[in-house]
């Protein structure tokens, strides 16, 4: 069995750890911020202020691969989370009766959370794991490292002293000093390939009221405006999250984070003015993130690794802007990977980054080009023109055979090439135009004139 370091402790951190010390490895746990997720959920939620994860107070949706690593590898976790407030919501929940099964409809489930629920439930159980060393106020200032064909790392360096390790993984996040600490110590530079999404996002937390309607019935959760998306995420606990999404450029983004103004111009969008139309009480400020890129960094080349000892994880290893919601899919799937092959790892890690690139790449690759396309469209404000392929995004709505490849997609199951292009989709999809012969791409957003008089004003 291997002695593991781990170094951060947000969620694919503690994941990888609790599920190494389940296997029998010897884990300890490095994070510079000595609180941690505790018992009081809206204290942590609200009141914390973590500015090396900007990401913690944004709406999350946990995908089908966060449900299933849970319920394959820590199904006390997985108890926990939904014990804590976090609720399933299947895809077909939206025509009310589900259609026939197939395989692998079971695993089309949203879990409906905020990201510290997950966090809590993961913090708890690594607190019961007696193989689990968590080192809280604790940095790691850098590696130590031995010379050789590619270098080896041995440990990690916490001050002036060194603890060493069969195996690091660098769960450090989005920001991870390894990459420079990696050329400091006279490795070859990591690979890192980066794209600047262009987008900003601003939300607004809400509570449904105890004694208000809970519900706004059967209302989809999104719309969109040439040069705006808009959403909602309900969440644990009767909270949801209100979300507009510009362009980096839009000259109105500042005015936004005006709660009054933010407020408008949700209600300008259906999906968001049905919630809001339930008259939840606010719960925060108007939280902005920009300056979002999709970045992928491999820590091997054509070479091979640039070193051994050492793997990456989480955001660490690829970060997605969060349209989508892949980070914590992909880093529970990392971390569940690692967990089952850390001797081979320790000893060699060209199979965990060939697995890297086989099983995680094409997801980010996937979301660079969709964010390509957005990006581009908020920025001119075009109209679409794709007919079919509006169509296929409204036939889902009406049409579970359309509904299942929209959601295998989503998560993360079948990439769209596969999912859409079958010869069944097809013939749903062309029987729902057929039906509608005058349908048009349009939005449901207010129109840019509209907008900028909203916002004048």
């Amino acid at each position: 069995m291997a002695r593991v370091a781990v170094v951060g402790g947000g969620i694919s951190g503690l994941g990888a750890a609790l599920m190494l010390g389940r296997r029998g490895h010897a884990v300890t746990l490095f994070e510079q911020d000595a609180r941690q997720a505790g018992e009081d959920l809206e204290q942590d939620f609200f009141h914390w202020d973590r500015p090396r994860i900007p990401q913690a107070v944004q709406p999350h949706s946990l995908l089908a691969p966060v449900r299933a690593v849970l319920r394959a590898e820590i199904p006390d976790v997985y108890a926990d989370l939904l014990a804590r407030g976090a609720r399933e919501y299947h895809e077909f929940d939206w025509f009310g009766e589900h259609p026939p099964h197939r395989a692998g409809d079971e695993d089309l489930v949203t879990l409906r959370t905020r990201r510290i629920v997950l966090e809590a439930a993961l913090t708890a159980a690594v607190r019961r794991e007696r193989a689990v060393d968590v080192r809280r106020g604790c940095r790691v200032s850098g590696l130590a490292v031995e010379e050789g064909s590619p270098p080896r790392v041995t440990g990690v360096r916490v001050g002036a002293e060194t603890h060493g390790a069969d195996l690091v993984v660098d769960a450090s996040g989005r920001r991870s000093p390894v990459p420079a600490w990696l050329i400091e110590a006279g490795c070859r530079p990591p690979v890192v390939e980066s794209h600047r999404a262009g987008i900003a996002y601003l939300c607004r937390w809400y509570r449904l009221r105890a004694d208000g309607p809970r519900d706004p019935g059967r209302v989809k959760t999104g719309s969109a405006a040439p040069y705006a998306i808009a959403g909602v995420f309900p969440s644990d606990n009767d909270t949801i999250a209100v979300n507009l999404v510009l362009s980096t450029g839009d000259p109105t983004r500042g005015a936004l984070t005006d709660p009054a103004v933010f407020e408008a111009a949700a209600r300008r969008f259906p999906a968001t003015a049905a919630w809001l139309g339930l008259d939840p009480e606010p719960r925060s400020a108007v939280l902005a993130m920009a300056g979002l890129d999709n970045r992928w960094t491999a820590l091997a080349d054509d070479a091979g690794p640039v070193v051994t000892g050492l793997v990456n994880a989480g955001d660490s290893l690829v970060h997605t802007n969060p349209t989508s919601g892949h980070g914590v899919s992909l880093g529970l799937r990392a971390a569940q990977y690692l967990a089952a092959h850390a001797d081979r790892i320790a000893e060699a890690p060209t199979g965990y980054h060939a697995w890297t690139a086989e099983a995680l790449r094409p997801w980010f690759d996937a979301q660079v080009e969709a964010d390509r396309g957005t990006g581009q469209r908020l920025a001119e404000g075009a109209p679409p023109s794709d007919r079919r392929a509006a169509a296929v995004g409204a036939c889902a709505f009406d049409d579970p055979v359309v509904m299942r490849a929209r959601a295998q997609v989503r998560h993360l199951l079948r990439p769209a090439r596969d999912a859409y292009g079958t010869d069944e989709v097809d013939r749903h999809v062309t029987a729902w135009l057929d039906a509608r012969p005058d349908f048009a791409p349009e939005y449901d957003g207010p129109t840019r004139a509209e907008w900028d008089a909203l916002m004048a004003g």
